[in-house]
């Protein structure tokens, strides 16, 4: 009895690696359509992500590359992350289809708006640093130049901040979702997230501190403060799980 328990466990590993593996692998080829799709328009695309800081450049200044391969390695990174952006629908598909066969079977409805609301608040969070924070933020940075200190930007660290910041307000406006998933899984309820707003609210200003380019409380709090109400609506959602949990 027990060596056959071992093996159907083992079995069962083996399937769920398997599965990993086939997603990962369909992830991966979403991922390099979209990449294919964003390198098509890459420079619309460098021209768009480029405003923020072209507005605060001295008249006369723009981007410069100094070696012969940066600009072209600064395309690919740029139609690399576009093409996650892209294929984020098809990609958080493929996490909910892979644990929702340890799901309730009412609860693995909430597929369709798991990957329609994951996707939008992927490009709502990278949205709102491009349009709220990325200007705040490049006008301090500027704000240094001077008669002795000229402003040069290079066209890689540009787009390497660009795209860590894009990722990284994507990632963190996904918040709600997370939440959700953990309080499906059952590992978060309400009550301990209520409990522990205090701590929470600490982790999202550190986690703003770090996101954010500039030191100033300013731009930090312009991602602190959409954090706080994403982490409250959070609260809300995942006691609305725990009621329906417990209805009849």
């Amino acid at each position: 009895m027990t060596l056959a328990h071992d093996r159907d466990t083992e079995l069962s590993l083996t399937e769920h690696l398997a599965e990993l593996r086939t997603r990962l692998i369909r992830s991966i080829a979403a991922v390099v359509v979209g990449f294919c799709i964003a390198y098509a328009f890459i420079e619309p695309i460098f021209a768009m992500l480029s405003r923020p800081l072209e507005k605060v450049l001295p008249p006369g200044t723009s981007l410069i590359f100094t070696s012969y391969p940066e600009a072209f390695f600064t395309y690919l990174k740029l139609a690399l992350t576009c093409g996650i952006f892209i294929a984020s629908p098809f990609i958080l598909y493929e996490i909910w289809a892979f644990v929702a066969p340890g799901l309730y079977e009412h609860e693995k409805k909430w597929a369709l708006p798991f990957i329609v609301f994951s996707s939008l608040f992927f490009v709502g969070g990278a949205l709102f640093g491009y349009i709220v924070v990325f200007p705040a933020a490049f006008n301090f940075l500027a704000s240094y130049a001077g008669r002795d200190l000229k402003l040069l930007p290079s066209v890689s660290e540009y787009f390497s901040l660009v795209i860590k910041l894009l990722l990284g307000f994507g990632a963190a406006f996904e918040l709600p979702i997370f939440m959700v998933f953990m309080a499906l899984i059952g590992v978060i309820d309400a009550r301990m997230l209520s409990k522990n707003r205090k701590y929470a609210i600490l982790v999202i200003f550190i986690l703003a501190a770090i996101l954010t380019p500039t030191p100033d409380v300013v731009n930090q709090c312009l991602l602190a403060a959409p954090l706080l109400l994403l982490y409250e609506i959070s609260i809300f959602l995942v006691a609305l799980i725990g009621k329906r949990r417990g209805s009849p």
